[in-house]
């Protein structure tokens, strides 16, 4: 260990003001903060990475903040990743789309690890990211008026189809029949012609 001791003049004089006996440099570090800070949001998730020195990757921890880019720090939102790992994934949904967001990250010493202790790092530089607009179906898309605007032209499409075919079905039918009957001797007669010619006209009137 060190001692490590105060010193300073006053009035030509020395004085000692504080003095550590047993100071060990390595229980009181502070280190810089993380570097390259970026994310990429998803419709899933939003990652968040950044950059240390590679010999102390195992060793540290970390406390992430992020918040709408809108407001101040102190409504962020903190985040500690489980691992040691220098990078955090984030549920989607915890994001709203459209809105822009801005996120920053300090590390410090492990709690598990003995050997070392340190205070916080200063924040890093930001990042911004945004998660896109869901696309949603306009409320006016199933009222009635479009409703009514879909099923009138169907309904009269479908009345049309089968009168068609309706029409087809009896005109084959009635054309069959007259030209397949035997002509009867009982049209011969005057008397006769007139129920006849009734009964085409009615069947006329029924295929117009």
């Amino acid at each position: 260990g060190y001692r490590v001791s105060l010193q300073g003049n006053f009035s030509g004089s020395n004085h000692t003001y504080i003095t550590f006996p047993e100071y060990c440099p390595r229980q009181h570090i502070k280190l810089d903060p993380p570097s390259n800070l970026q994310a990429n949001i998803t419709a899933s998730k939003c990652q968040i990475w950044w950059s240390v020195p590679w010999y102390l990757t195992e060793i540290l921890q970390y406390e992430l903040q992020y918040k709408e880019h809108s407001t101040s720090w102190e409504t962020a939102s903190n985040k500690t990743p489980t691992s040691s790992l220098p990078q955090i994934e984030i549920e989607a949904t915890e994001f709203h789309g459209g809105i822009t967001y801005i996120a920053r990250v300090r590390c410090k010493v492990s709690e598990n690890e003995g050997s070392y202790h340190s205070q916080w790092s200063e924040w890093s530089q930001t990042t911004l990211f945004q998660r896109a607009g869901i696309p949603q179906l306009s409320e006016k898309l199933f009222n009635t008026r479009t409703v009514q605007f879909l099923f009138i032209p169907l309904s009269f499409v479908t009345v049309l189809y089968i009168f068609w075919n309706c029409k087809l079905s009896s005109r084959y039918t009635i054309c069959f029949l007259i030209s397949g009957q035997k002509a009867s001797p009982a049209l011969t007669f005057p008397h006769q012609l007139p129920s006849f010619s009734h009964s085409i006209i009615c069947t006329m009137g029924i295929l117009r």
